[in-house]
C-alpha cells in the first residue's frame, strides 16, 4: 500500500510538472504577448518605449526558464500568481469557475453513467433487437456534433418551448432550482456521446459476464435473474465501465470549453479561451494546473474503485 501510494504521488508530481512546462512553452510560442493586449485595450497607439516598459513591469521580458522558475517558486509557496490584467490572485479567480465546470462535468458523468449502464444492461439481458437498438443509439450519439446538438436543444427547449434558460449560470447558493435548470441543457449536450460509449461498453461487458460459469450456476440454483444481475454480474462487469467513466471525466475538461462558450457559462473552459486570446500566461498556467489536479484526483478515485470492485487488485 505504501509503495503504491509513493508511485501515485511520484507520477502525479511528474504529470503536473510536464503539463505546466508544456503549457508554458506552447503559450509563449503564440504570436503576441500580454503587453500588446493590454496596451491595445487602453489606447489606439503606443510607443515602443511604453511597450518595453510594460513588458519589463510584467516580467515577460525575462528568459523563459527564469519566468517559469518564478511561477514554479510561487506555486511551491502556495501562490499561482496574479492576473496580468486585473491583478486578482489566480487562485481566487479560478476557484469559483472550477465549481461551475465541475457541476457540468459531474452532472454529465452521472447522467451518462445512469443512462448508459441502464441501456447496456437491458441490451445485454434482452439481446436481439435491443442490442441493435443500442448500436443505433450509440452511432447517433457519437455522430451528433456537440455544437450542433447544443444549438438544437437551445432552439427547442429555450426558444420554442422556454423550459430551460439558453445562457447564463446561477450558483447553487443563490437559487438551487435555477442552478439545476441552468445545467440541464449543457449536461444533455455533453451526455449524448458519453451515454453511447457507456451503453456499448456495459452491454459488451455484461454479455461476457452472463456467459460465465458462476452465472450459469446461480441460475441453475434458481436465483432470480434480477438478483444475479445487480448483485453479481454488474459488479464483475463494472471495471471497464469505471475505466470509461474516468476517461470520460478527463475528456470533458476539454469538452466544456465549447459548451461553456455556447451557453455563456463562466467556467474554467471559458476562462482558458479568454486567457489564451489575451496571452495571459499566469491565468493559462493556472487553468492547466487546475485541470491537471482534477485528472490526478479522478485517477485516484478510479484506482480506489478498482480495489473496491476487485479483491485481486486490492491485494496487489
Amino acid at each position: 500500500m505504501i509503495r503504491a501510494t509513493a508511485r501515485w504521488l511520484g507520477s502525479s508530481a511528474a504529470l503536473l510538472f510536464v503539463v505546466t512546462v508544456l503549457t508554458f512553452l506552447l503559450s509563449t510560442l503564440a504570436p503576441g504577448d500580454a503587453a500588446k493586449a493590454i496596451l491595445s485595450g487602453q489606447t489606439t497607439s503606443y510607443t515602443p518605449e511604453q511597450y518595453l516598459q510594460l513588458r519589463h513591469a510584467l516580467g515577460i521580458d525575462q528568459p523563459l526558464p527564469v519566468q517559469y522558475w518564478h511561477w514554479l517558486d510561487g506555486l511551491l509557496h502556495g501562490s499561482l500568481g496574479t492576473d496580468l490584467f486585473s491583478g486578482q490572485p489566480i487562485a481566487e479567480a479560478l476557484n469559483g469557475r472550477l465549481a461551475i465546470s465541475l457541476s457540468i462535468i459531474v452532472g454529465t458523468v452521472v447522467v451518462s453513467g445512469i443512462a448508459g449502464v441502464g441501456l447496456g444492461v437491458y441490451s445485454a439481458v434482452r439481446g436481439g433487437l435491443s442490442g441493435r437498438l443500442v448500436d443505433g443509439v450509440s452511432l447517433l450519439g457519437l455522430a451528433a456534433p456537440n455544437f450542433w446538438l447544443a444549438l438544437v436543444l437551445v432552439e427547442v427547449f429555450a426558444v420554442q418551448f422556454p423550459i430551460f434558460p439558453a445562457t447564463g449560470y446561477v450558483s447553487f447558493a443563490d437559487d438551487p432550482g435555477e442552478w439545476l435548470r441552468g445545467l440541464v441543457l449543457p449536461v444533455l449536450t455533453l451526455s449524448a456521446g458519453g451515454t453511447a460509449f457507456i451503453a456499448r461498453q456495459t452491454r459488451d461487458a455484461m454479455a461476457d459476464v452472463l456467459t460465465r460459469g458462476f452465472v450459469v450456476a446461480l441460475r441453475a440454483h434458481g436465483i432470480p435473474l434480477r438478483s444475479i444481475i445487480f448483485k453479481h454480474a454488474l459488479r464483475n462487469a463494472a471495471i471497464p465501465v469505471v475505466t470509461l467513466l474516468g476517461l470520460m471525466f478527463v475528456s470533458l475538461l476539454g469538452g466544456t470549453v465549447l459548451v461553456e462558450s455556447v451557453f455563456a457559462v463562466p467556467g474554467l473552459g471559458q476562462q482558458a479561451v479568454t486567457a489564451s486570446s489575451t496571452h495571459n500566461l499566469p491565468m493559462v498556467e493556472g487553468v492547466a494546473f487546475y485541470f491537471t489536479l482534477v485528472v490526478v484526483v479522478v485517477n485516484l478515485l478510479v484506482d480506489i474503485s478498482y480495489r473496491l470492485l476487485n479483491p485481486k487488485v486490492r491485494a496487489a
